[in-house]
């Protein structure tokens, strides 16, 4: 073997070491979801999928909304950590976690004023809105918990360290199942039962994380942090700045989700339960991709500490190479077994005929899906935030048009058609910047 096919061998183990662990965690991400849909799809009305779908979609605004304190954790941290700078590694977290509670405590405040906000844009049926508010007065006050897991989990991969996140996840997320099935299963509950499984898992996940840290915090490097280093005004702003970009990103992403729930409301209850159904593969299928992306981004960060970007370009290709894999895999296995993958999900006759009139696009979504992954994992890695956003606004621009275009002409295809065009278009605008973000390969930057 070549001395660059030993190279390339020796990258490509290097992102599984950190994918894998990764792919396997989120893989068990949307499984509560699926659960939710899975059981409340057995009961006697379609009414309960959709609740959820409508209160999941808002969450989406919410929690996805904060996810820049996920993403805007592991590009700086894997920064500070390839750089060997010690204290600014541990002040990352500090910093992520005070930011985690400001904004919590702001969302509890203002709960009532966002679930109205919220509501009145989705053009649901009164049952369906009625049970999502439900769910929705629960699941709020999961928000300290669920966003200081976002740091935790950023802080660890920002490390080169997958295996914490991959037990963090599992463990959150099995418990919500367990919850799931004892409180509508067992005590006959509905939506309500649905929500508290999701708020006491959290809690329990943010319980293990803070362990966790306290357990590194004696085998890692000691270094003396004062209160007034957490608050120094330069490196929060620049965080804040970086922030900003990654949450108006997330946003337009969230947006272009909940738009394409939003409009298959209108098209009846059973299009949107179905469409419930068919999203809940596009998680998996995005989670199980977004840890590809994951890793890119820890390597990247680590590349851009040490002022490497040979070590980029390696990394970018193993990521692409076997990330295109992998989708291929992915969207073979949902075309073949479409049907009995449906059935796990509802017995309603309806639902599950519709839903498998549009399973073509489950298998089509992967593999246009993994450019933007990975890419998005090498921009938040290199923490260049405002190409991520730039990018993100184009993308989202071009994904309306498409939609209002084909909406008309062809109906709920037109939504995932139109969905497609999302993620290629995600994947072309970062993949254009990408010889930028090389040239300037090891300079921070500018806030």
């Amino acid at each position: 073997m070549s001395v660059q096919g030993m190279q390339e061998r020796s990258w490509d183990r290097e992102v599984w070491r950190l994918s894998l662990p990764i792919i396997l965690s989120n893989l068990f991400v949307p499984l509560p979801g699926a659960v939710d849909t899975a059981v409340l799809g057995h009961l006697d009305e379609e009414v309960y999928i959709g609740a959820v779908a409508v209160s999941a979609m808002i969450f989406s605004f919410i929690y996805w909304g904060f996810g820049f304190l996920r993403m805007g954790t592991t590009g700086p941290a894997a920064q500070a950590w390839g750089a060997e700078k010690h204290q600014d590694f541990w002040l990352v977290l500090l910093r992520g976690l005070l930011l985690a509670a400001v904004f919590s405590v702001s969302l509890l405040i203002l709960q009532n004023l966002i679930g109205l906000l919220s509501f009145s844009l989705v053009a649901a049926s009164e049952g369906v809105e009625t049970l999502a508010w439900d769910y929705y007065a629960i699941r709020i006050w999961g928000a300290p918990a669920t966003l200081a897991n976002y740091v935790i989990i950023g802080w660890f991969l920002g490390a080169q360290n997958a295996r914490i996140p991959m037990i963090l996840q599992v463990v959150v997320n099995l418990l919500n199942v367990a919850l799931d099935l004892w409180f509508v299963m067992g005590l006959g509950m509905t939506v309500d039962g649905v929500a508290a499984a999701t708020v006491i898992a959290e809690y329990c996940g943010l319980a293990l994380g803070i362990y966790y840290i306290l357990k590194h915090r004696a085998s890692w490097p000691d270094v003396g942090i004062s209160f007034c280093a957490i608050l120094e005004m330069a490196p929060l702003k620049k965080m804040m700045l970086v922030n900003r970009d990654i949450l108006i990103r997330t946003l337009c992403l969230v947006f272009a989700f909940a738009y394409f729930t939003a409009q298959g409301a209108q098209l009846g209850d059973t299009v949107l339960a179905a469409n419930a159904v068919l999203m809940t593969f596009q998680s998996f299928t995005a989670f199980g991709l977004d840890g590809f992306a994951h890793a890119t981004e820890a390597l990247v960060g680590k590349a851009v500490g040490r002022g490497k970007a040979g070590e980029i370009r390696a990394a970018v290709r193993a990521a692409l190479r076997l990330g295109v894999i992998m989708s291929l895999v992915v969207g073979v296995f949902y075309w073949l077994a479409s049907a009995p993958l449906i059935g796990l999900f509802t017995d309603i006759t309806a639902v599950a005929e519709l839903a498998s009139d549009y399973m073509i696009w489950l298998a089509v979504l992967p593999i246009l899906s993994v450019w933007c992954f990975v890419y998005d994992g090498v921009f938040l890695g290199a923490t260049r935030s405002q190409d991520l956003r730039n990018g993100m606004v184009i993308s989202l621009i071009g994904y309306l048009a498409a939609l209002h275009l084909l909406l008309p002409l062809i109906g709920n295809h037109g939504l995932w058609l139109a969905l497609c065009v999302l993620m290629v278009l995600r994947g072309l605008t970062l993949w254009r910047r990408f010889p930028a973000l090389l040239d300037n390969a090891g300079k921070p930057a500018e806030a």
